[in-house]
């Protein structure tokens, strides 16, 4: 099962990638808010999306950024269609990265259960 991670720049992208790998899941990151093609994040068609997020006052305690609400909104802009499509959002500004990381692992254990049921149910 791939999973794809995406979301703006400092949400936590790589380090949830980074948690999912070590907790044994196929997860990758997918840099869509930096790509003008919109589907972007579909290219490898993942079976999860997940797509998390963060607000200007969560990045800067998170790193030192040089860009301003005018680039978060234009990343934003480039991650509509993924927010569209995604099986998970999580707004990641209250969060640690390990509640981050439980969420969708959770997440991830109750879609399996849910496909498990569905498919015997056909």
């Amino acid at each position: 099962m791939k999973i794809a991670v995406v979301g703006v720049c400092a949400s936590g992208k790589t380090t949830l990638v980074a948690g999912l790998k070590a907790a044994g899941y196929d997860a990758y990151n997918v840099a869509q808010e930096h790509s003008g093609i919109h589907d972007f994040w579909a290219k490898r068609h993942p079976d999860i999306l997940v797509m998390i997020d963060a607000t200007m006052p969560a990045i800067h305690k998170r790193r030192v950024v040089y860009w301003d609400e005018s680039r978060l909104a234009v990343q934003h802009k480039r991650l509509a269609d993924a927010r569209a499509h995604a099986d998970l959002y999580i707004q990641t500004d209250k969060y640690s990265a390990a509640e981050v990381r439980d969420k969708v692992v959770s997440f991830i254990k109750e879609y399996k259960k849910q496909k498990t049921k569905g498919d015997e149910n056909s």
